[in-house]
């Protein structure tokens, strides 16, 4: 019998070797690896299969129909990036950086479902229970006895599963799944550790009929730590991440429902507080009549939000011109310079530019292009756009202002913010008259044609 073949695994990443490394060639973590044997082939090695015999075939079309029953979180942010509610059943991963409110907010939840009646077991691996009640006291959690939740800080995947089968909790929240261990696989946090405790839970999550939270570490990357196995094997997969002064929940996987929705808050004393208008959270400290703010609607994942494009150009000391960007793709920055230089004659060279997507968010979307050539053009010629005025629109390289995703939303979001301009690509509804160029958006915006930014040619001979 040929022996079985010894494996290493990156705990960081999950990438395979033949042999141990020093450091992982896939996501450059040093001493990362981790000796993994595989399991003996078992069976009977007779006929072409190994004597295996196939097992029993279902047609799709005697499938029944049946959807999957959701519990509300209590949250409407929470339920909105979940598709609607917790799944029963459905297994629900949670990255995001150390402190940035994980626990904070799977504790809020934990106490809406007990109130409405279900209950919730939580697995706490890395607090004390005298950890989590302080913190159920400052979140001011409902501890009466028909409203409570169970603790319990074993942490072997083979007793929580049975706990779940005997008690048929609503919600059963782990705080984190790098502390499950299971029998046999090595230490806790480790490659096989983390897959088959995530597994064996899906399992009885699955069997139960259990809403499951797993709660996950991030990589220096911001990735969440362990084998990309596991992100395969729960049902949703979302990431809590620090932005300004609020938090954002983002999904990236969703089998329940649609993936890249985004929910918002905000972490004061009583826990993490929804915002219900994200859009006049990120314009309340917008500058009015400066040169160089521009009101962007914009749709980050499947939200649509008002943001603040903002712009400075300043003359260069150095003999290369500096071009800073912050919160937004530097590469489309560096196109709309270019067509704003091209065609609209507006001279660039001797000046240093800034474009700063203001609140903190990193937003790659084409739409916004319009709004940086505004601003950038504001900026220049020190003219301020009206205080109505919201703007949308892809930029193509001939100045051409070309229709992006979401129009319709976008334009929606910024006439419920109280915008009655839009300067927007032509044929969406309402605004039969969109502009069609970079040029008929600056004649829009300040009237008459567009002004060069340059010296007239008698000035600049007497300077």
């Amino acid at each position: 019998m040929a022996r079985a073949r010894t494996s290493y695994v990156c705990s960081s990443c999950g990438y395979t070797s033949a042999k141990p490394l020093g450091r992982c060639p896939n996501c450059q973590a040093w001493n990362s690896f981790e000796e993994e044997v595989p399991a003996a082939a078992t069976g009977s090695r007779g006929g072409a299969y190994g004597g295996v015999v196939g097992g029993k075939l279902t047609a799709l079309s005697t499938v029944g129909r049946r959807e999957e029953p959701r519990t509300s979180s209590g949250i409407p942010e929470l339920d909105r990036v979940l598709g609607g509610g917790l799944v029963a059943g459905g297994v629900t991963l949670i990255g995001g950086e150390p402190g940035i409110g994980k626990s904070t907010l799977l504790l809020q939840v934990a106490d809406r479902v007990a109130k409405l009646g279900g209950t919730v077991l939580y697995v706490a691996g890395e607090e004390s229970l005298e950890q989590i009640r302080l913190r159920a006291d400052r979140l001011g959690v409902a501890l009466d006895g028909g409203a409570d939740i169970q603790l319990t800080r074993d942490t072997r995947a083979e007793h929580v599963a049975a706990l779940m089968n005997e008690h048929k909790p609503a919600l059963c929240i782990v705080d984190s799944i790098q502390t499950v261990t299971v029998e046999g696989d090595g230490a806790p946090g480790g490659v096989a550790q983390v897959r088959d405790g995530t597994a064996l839970l899906t399992r009885a999550a699955k069997e139960t009929g259990t809403a499951t939270v797993l709660v996950g570490h991030v990589t220096k990357d911001g990735t969440v730590a362990g084998p990309k196995v596991m992100e395969h094997i729960v049902d949703t997969t979302v990431f809590l991440e620090t932005v300004g002064s609020f938090r954002l929940l983002r999904s990236v996987k969703n089998r329940f429902g649609q993936a890249g929705e985004l929910g918002v808050f905000e972490m004061r004393g009583e826990g993490l507080i929804a915002v219900e208008n994200p859009s006049a959270a990120f314009l309340a400290e917008r500058p009015l009549d400066v040169p160089g703010s521009v009101v962007a609607a914009t749709i980050d994942g499947q939200r649509p939000m008002l943001l603040e494009v903002q712009a400075l150009a300043s003359k260069t000391p150095y003999p290369n011109a500096r071009r800073v960007v912050v919160g937004l793709d530097p590469r489309r920055v560096d196109v709309v310079l270019a067509v704003l230089e091209r065609r609209l004659d507006l001279t660039l060279g001797g000046l240093d530019v800034y474009v700063n997507l203001a609140g903190g968010l990193k937003v790659p979307d084409p739409g916004l292009d319009l709004a940086i050539a505004l601003a950038i053009y504001s900026a220049v010629v020190g003219r301020a756009l009206p205080g109505n005025v919201a703007v949308f629109g892809e930029v193509g390289l001939a100045g051409e202002v070309r229709s992006t995703t979401g129009s319709i939303r976008r334009a929606e979001e910024a006439r419920r913010a109280g915008y009655t301009r839009l300067i927007v690509p032509p044929g969406l509804d309402g605004h039969p008259d969109g502009v069609k160029s970079v040029e008929e958006a600056v004649a829009q915006v300040w009237g008459g044609a567009p002004s060069s930014g340059r010296k007239p040619r008698a000035a600049a001979e007497r300077t």
